[in-house]
């Protein structure tokens, strides 16, 4: 089992009463699974994602990834475990402006002490991988959208995650480009990467084993 959710709740005081961001949320995640959150905007997609990811915190539930209970981990353990494990690709990219295409993919190997001579040979692969070893000195303003996000794949992937989070990852993109990136998720997923990705679009869940539907913070069981 990679992760498991047990009753999770989350929620914010608005004029003194509790507003669910998610409402009892129970999930089982095993290696190699690819599963799409569906739901309308509000639903819950995103703020389920930043759980999982470890971005986000919860008030009431049980979270255990490879065994780890990530519930009552110190903050610092819990940063290690997303950044050994963890690959996030967001709709907005999230890339870093002052920094070239070689610098963002490059920036999570910083993170991990990964030498210098071994993260030149990784950035390398990446940029092959993705054609854009002709783009590597550009910064993300020089790119289109397509490229932008093909940069937030390739920084998702470089240090081998074991679970990609990918919320709306086609959002701001053109059918094509967006069928680009799903071949690439489904690939990765069958090289054994666990990818969950949040979407609207019943395209892209298509891509994935299992649906799971959300509605006003809850599993919305159709």
């Amino acid at each position: 089992m990679l992760l498991q959710l047990n009753h999770i709740y989350k929620w914010v005081n608005q004029g003194g009463r509790r507003v669910f961001l998610l409402n009892d949320i129970s999930l089982s995640v095993e290696e190699g699974d690819f599963i799409t959150i569906m739901g309308p905007s509000g639903s819950g997609k995103s703020t389920l994602l930043n759980v999982i990811g470890m971005l986000d915190g919860f008030q009431e539930g049980e979270y255990a990834f490879l065994d780890e209970p990530v519930h009552s981990l110190k903050e610092k353990h819990r940063s290690k475990l997303y950044k050994e494990y963890i690959g996030f690709v967001f709709q907005a990219y999230h890339l870093i402006e002052e920094l070239t295409v070689y610098e963002n993919i490059e920036t999570p190997l910083l993170y991990k002490n990964v030498k210098s001579a071994e993260r030149k040979a990784l950035v390398a692969d990446m940029l092959d991988r993705f054609n854009m070893v002709g783009k590597k000195d550009l910064f993300p303003s020089q790119l289109s959208g397509g490229q932008q996000q093909l940069v937030g794949v390739a920084r998702a992937l470089i240090a081998k995650p074991k679970l990609i989070l990918a919320d709306e990852p086609t959002g701001n993109l053109n059918s094509k480009q967006s069928e680009e990136i799903m071949q690439l998720f489904k690939e990765l997923n069958e090289e054994g990467v666990t990818i969950i990705q949040a979407t609207h679009s019943e395209t892209n869940a298509a891509y994935g084993s299992r649906i799971v539907h959300l509605l006003d913070g809850r599993r919305d069981r159709k």
